[in-house]
């Protein structure tokens, strides 16, 4: 892990830009701690870091204030990153598909999901091992938002992931269904109700799948980008009682 430039966001936060091999990533911990922070992986659509930064940046100054450090890494063939052809070809068909109004395939879904899944869920677990060899932080390890797919798989594979807040809304693959009764640790879900781009009973299937003791599901009126304050809170509320 290179670390590239650092700024303080204000008194109480550090950000730092790194690569890992040639992965950006942005780092970001609270100053003046007197020991490790518990981790959160911030995860987000693939869009790029540079569209997403104000909400990373946000979602990571609320979890400073709660004594947590936050980072996260580009996705592959999204960003500065290399273009990924079968990627772009996927997100082409998706596009053709919703501007026509047509039930999207089970054969796009996976062209779209399956492969970024197994691309960079790997990378996520470098950028753990690499974190965690900071001293400044320390676990346990949550991951929070983005590709619900990403999250599912990261749940099952990587034992440092204590625990994980998951946005629902993510087109999801047959195969993801199946992964979901293999996630044990507690979940805390979001699924905006009136959400344009999301199967809503999808979204509830996947819900009842996850074979979690503790799972909560966080459900509010309105669209995809209506999400309320008040269901940050209680997503930083879940990762207080399950990082500390």
């Amino acid at each position: 892990m290179h670390f590239a430039s650092e700024q303080h966001l204000d008194d109480s936060v550090l950000e730092r830009e790194f690569t890992l091999g040639k992965i950006p990533g942005i780092l970001w911990t609270p100053t003046g701690a007197t020991a490790p922070a518990p981790l959160i992986l911030l995860g987000h659509p693939p869009l790029g870091l540079r569209t997403m930064y104000p909400r990373l940046a946000g979602r990571a100054r609320h979890a400073a204030a709660d004594g947590f450090a936050a980072a996260t890494i580009e996705l592959p063939g999204s960003g500065d990153r290399p273009r990924w052809a079968a990627a772009e070809q996927a997100r082409a068909d998706l596009r053709r598909t919703m501007e026509a109004g047509e039930p999207v395939s089970d054969e796009i879904i996976d062209a779209l999901v399956l492969p970024l899944v197994e691309k960079s869920v790997p990378e996520w677990q470098a950028a753990l091992d690499a974190l965690l060899s900071l001293p400044e932080i320390g676990g346990p390890v949550g991951y929070s938002g983005g590709v619900i797919s990403i999250g599912i798989r990261l749940a099952v594979v990587e034992p440092r992931i204590s625990a994980a807040v998951l946005f629902a809304g993510s087109l999801v693959p047959a195969a993801m269904f199946e992964e979901a009764h293999r996630v044990t640790i507690p979940l805390h879900v979001l699924l905006q109700w009136d959400d344009e781009g999301n199967d809503r009973q999808a979204a509830l299937d996947l819900f009842d799948a996850f074979g979690s003791k503790e799972k909560t599901l966080h459900a509010n009126m309105g669209g995809h980008s209506g999400v309320p304050q008040f269901a940050g809170d209680a997503a930083a509320r879940f990762f207080a009682r399950h990082l500390r």
